[in-house]
């Protein structure tokens, strides 16, 4: 993990935080002020950014690659709520402002870059900053549906369904999540995924 300003491709990352859907709009003032509490982290495939069940919490914005909202249960089984990739964030701000633990896990699904500070710091700096914190909280909320809605969907649509929903709404993820990740969102066996590929129905 490295400081923002002391780590060697540190132009590189301002202009990857610039394009994140939440930063963009920011000020060059406000970027000044956030930067000092940015750290960098690389992380590898299946590392845990945030355990469930915690009450420490980060905001953590990507850079590259794909990280997982995932829950588990007492008997170990696991649901995978959203995916997550570059120009996104990830978060545990609700139960932050419920002081509730974590219910989720975020773990990396492909090798991950983020950019991350505390929740406490990142509370702090929306608090001046009224748009920001609208905008953020918008887009907390938007991610909170869209975990509804595909819960639903879960529900309502049989496997084909299931998958041409996902392509609709993230054909920028189809191709670079591994099958077995894919298959688990969908609630079906990575072999099932592969038949429906094969005959021709997704």
């Amino acid at each position: 993990m490295s400081v923002l300003e002391n780590h060697p491709e540190k132009n590189v990352i301002r202009l990857q935080l610039r394009q994140n859907s939440l930063l963009r709009g920011m000020s060059e003032s406000q970027s000044a002020e956030l930067e000092p509490h940015l750290d960098v982290l690389d992380c590898h495939k299946g590392d845990c950014l945030v355990h469930q069940g915690v009450h420490e919490m980060e905001q953590y914005f990507i850079l590259d690659g794909i990280l997982k909202r995932v829950v588990t249960s007492s008997e170990a089984r696991e649901m995978i709520l959203r995916f997550a990739a570059e120009r996104d964030m990830a978060t545990s701000y609700a139960a932050w402002c419920l002081k509730t633990p974590t219910p989720y896990a975020i773990v990396c699904v492909t090798k991950v870059r983020v950019a991350k500070l505390s929740m406490p710091q990142w509370v702090a700096f929306m608090e001046r900053h009224a748009e920001i914190k609208k905008s953020f909280e918008h887009e907390v909320m938007s991610v909170m549906s869209e975990i509804m809605a595909h819960t639903i969907t879960l529900h309502l649509l049989d496997a084909p369904g299931r998958v041409h929903r996902f392509l609709r709404k993230h054909p920028e993820l189809s191709d670079r999540l591994p099958r077995k990740e894919l298959a688990s969102y969908l609630h079906m066996s990575p072999e099932t995924l592969s038949r429906l590929k094969q005959r021709g129905k997704i």
